[in-house]
């Protein structure tokens, strides 16, 4: 039977309906989730860091209601990159008591169209969408909506054809994580399936995730909004991000990275924290960055990256992923020996050398869709297993996990 318009019922978009947003902005079409505060936004005005902490990579909205079907218009803003193939809309996924039962897209919205060879971008603004699912059953249900993970989405109108309420707390375990766009989800099929989101659902926690694409850089504000953010597990994976924006150099990353994990105990001291090194990347992992598009395979129309260091200037301190590596090592080894709950997990664990043949990352930086599966799956079995790291109960004494 079909839902007429007398059927439906509006509810506002409130917080507690929403999971994995730091934070939500009022705007003139409803409410952004943010990832960063209003105030760690404030300190970095930087374009892609904006950009990247609006998309809402593990943002969900969570619900309890026995409705048959669930509108939700958005506003989403989708990239374009001049000279590269259109990228793919935006996935909504729908989850019913914990288990897939639907996703699709929003068409139209606001576009962002940006130019890598010369750096800039124009935003033109577009008509509000709409997420619909329909065809549950009437019975009483938990109902999770998981945003797109790479689109800013403002969430305009939730609508239900029968009352929704707030899910209660199931005391799950809150896991915090913090990495690049690879955390935050790069080429994955979907919200759910960004290799912490199954991580995540494999090692049955909550997930929020500060995976943020090109801003992994050990800023202080992102150490402190780590601090201040409710947590029972941490995990933050660093390194690609500082060896591809070539930000800083060896002198610097060593107190940088205490300085970092120093913050965080400040508002954790006894928090299970895990710090993975950066997974395989073979154009950095002897050549420091930056990283650069490639424009002869731009010209083709794909879209591809390349490293514009010299691996000579590895003298002078430049970082590539086997130095970040080999200095997280060391960092974690020494501190492990005053905090027991300090552990490391070398990110070649989770995508190395043997995987590279069979799933090679196709724009030179990102993995695809079936690699965020294998390491979601290898993360949970590594981190979330009874001994591991993150698992329950933790392991004691620092641990130190290698491929």
């Amino acid at each position: 039977m079909s839902t007429t318009a007398s059927d439906w019922i509006t509810t506002p978009l409130t917080a507690d309906l929403l999971r994995g947003a730091l934070d939500l902005e009022r705007t003139g079409n409803g409410l952004l989730p943010h990832r960063l505060p209003a105030w760690a936004r404030a300190q970095c005005p930087d374009p892609q860091l904006l950009m990247a902490q609006s998309q809402p990579s593990g943002v969900r909205l969570v619900f309890r209601t026995r409705a048959t079907a669930v509108e939700l218009d958005t506003l989403p803003t989708k990239r374009v990159y001049v000279g590269a193939p259109p990228r793919p809309d935006g996935v909504y996924e729908l989850l019913v008591d914990g288990r897939p039962a639907g996703s699709t897209c929003v068409r139209g919205g606001s576009t962002l169209t940006i130019d890598m060879s010369t750096g800039t971008a124009e935003h033109r603004s577009g008509p509000v969408g709409t997420a619909r699912f329909t065809g549950l059953s009437g019975e009483v249900k938990d109902v999770e909506i998981w945003l797109p993970h790479n689109e800013t989405t403002e969430l305009v109108a939730l609508r239900t054809d029968a009352p929704v309420e707030p899910v209660p707390d199931r005391g799950r375990k809150v896991w915090l994580h913090h990495g690049s766009s690879i955390s935050q989800g790069s080429d994955a099929a979907g919200p759910t399936t960004t290799w912490p989101a199954l991580a995540a659902t494999l090692g049955g926690v909550e997930l929020v995730n500060l995976g943020l694409g090109g801003s992994a850089l050990l800023d202080p504000f992102t150490a402190r909004t780590m601090r201040d953010t409710p947590a029972d597990v941490i995990s933050v994976k660093i390194g690609i991000n500082l060896v591809n924006a070539d930000l800083m150099r060896l002198r610097a990353f060593g107190p940088a990275v205490h300085g970092f994990l120093d913050t965080i105990r400040e508002g954790h001291p006894d928090t299970p924290l895990l710090v993975i090194s950066p997974v395989l990347c073979p154009i950095h992992e002897d050549t420091p960055g930056p990283s650069a598009p490639d424009l002869s395979a731009l010209s083709s129309g794909q879209l591809r990256f390349r490293a514009a260091g010299d691996p000579a200037e590895r003298a002078l301190g430049k970082l590539t992923l086997r130095v970040v590596r080999e200095e997280l090592g060391r960092i974690v080894r020494r501190r492990a020996t005053e905090d027991p709950r300090l552990h490391l997990l070398d990110g070649r664990a989770l995508y190395g050398e043997a995987d590279v043949a069979e799933l090679p990352l196709p724009d030179g930086l990102h993995p695809d869709a079936a690699t965020h599966r294998l390491m979601g799956e290898r993360f949970a079995a590594l981190a979330f297993a009874p001994g591991g790291p993150l698992g329950d109960p933790a392991e004691e004494g620092g641990g130190v996990h290698t491929r």
